[in-house]
């Protein structure tokens, strides 16, 4: 955790925040709520930001787990994809679908398909519980096998024929890890990275920011996996906070801070990294203002 933190003042990452896919689908939602003459639901939450998703609710877009009996509507498919018995079902329904899945993860998705019709053994590096990787299982009729980390290789009793497609958030770390794992027993493994270069460009530039400052904010939904791992990766270097918005701040984390960079998970949008900002700043002055005054403390509030 050493680093050289000589950045002072409130910085965010050169990359952080909407990735692609997720201003997409976010143009695609607000396009579809404005034209549609019919009600406007999404598949679960279109991504993984609660905030945003409840301001595309202000326009008329609402979140469904299920479809139930709705008929006559139309329906945003999530970014993540769903998985496909369930959409072949929706596309022979009287809705009227949009489907938002971000095109990596659909380019994740047919190379499944094309794997399991090759007769290979598709392993998924991912979180099993992910809606990107349950829906990436469907395309090889659940035959997966999904992998985590590299210990999970343990437990596969593994084909001849092994292909390799990997959750598009996902940390190159653990990826290459498991992937020098499994090259050991099958040498010959098919394998697609299949990361998107957003989220590398996003995991890079918060490793950046950190090895410079003396805490870091990683803004993001509870439930995004990006977001952890950003903050996986910025609390390996430095004091760091995972916060969904600038109300969350404590005055206390600032203390004896000079420095302070924010990065922020693929669902963030720039409204919410820039409020965390200015608050950020705020406090960080409060911090030096006190420290300037003998005895001073921050009160520890917001």
């Amino acid at each position: 955790m050493k680093a050289h933190r000589n950045h002072d003042g409130v910085h965010i990452a050169a990359t952080a925040g909407f990735c692609f896919g997720v201003r997409r689908a976010i143009d695609l939602a607000e396009k579809t709520a404005r034209i549609s003459k019919n009600r406007v639901y999404t598949l679960g939450p279109l991504i993984h930001n609660p905030q945003e998703v409840n301001r595309l609710k202000g326009h008329g877009i609402k979140a469904l787990e299920n479809v139930g009996k709705i008929k006559k509507a139309t329906l945003i498919l999530r970014t993540h994809g769903i998985p496909a018995a369930y959409k072949e079902k929706l596309e022979s329904s009287e809705l009227n679908l949009v489907d938002a899945t971000c095109p990596f993860v659909k380019r994740a998705q047919d190379l499944v398909k094309k794997l399991h019709k090759g007769k290979y053994q598709v392993i998924i590096v991912g979180e099993k519980t992910h809606p990107e990787v349950v829906a990436l299982v469907s395309y090889a009729n659940s035959t997966c096998c999904v992998v985590e980390k590299k210990s999970d290789l343990d437990k596969i009793k593994l084909a001849k024929k092994v292909g390799v497609v990997c959750q598009t958030t996902q940390t190159p770390e653990n990826f290459n890890e498991i992937i020098d794992a499994l090259k050991a027993k099958r040498p010959d493994a098919v394998i697609f990275n299949t990361i998107c270069m957003a989220t590398i460009d996003r995991q890079n530039s918060a490793r950046a920011l950190a090895a410079k400052t003396g805490l870091m904010l990683v803004v993001g939904g509870k439930n995004s996996g990006n977001t952890k791992r950003l903050y996986e990766i910025c609390s390996r270097l430095t004091k760091t906070m995972a916060i969904e918005t600038a109300s969350e701040l404590k005055c206390a984390w600032f203390k004896g801070v000079s420095s302070v960079g924010i990065t922020a998970g693929a669902s963030t949008p720039k409204w919410i990294i820039e409020n965390v900002k200015v608050k950020a700043e705020k406090l960080l002055a409060k911090n030096k203002a006190a420290k300037a005054v003998s005895g001073g403390k921050c009160d520890g509030r917001s």
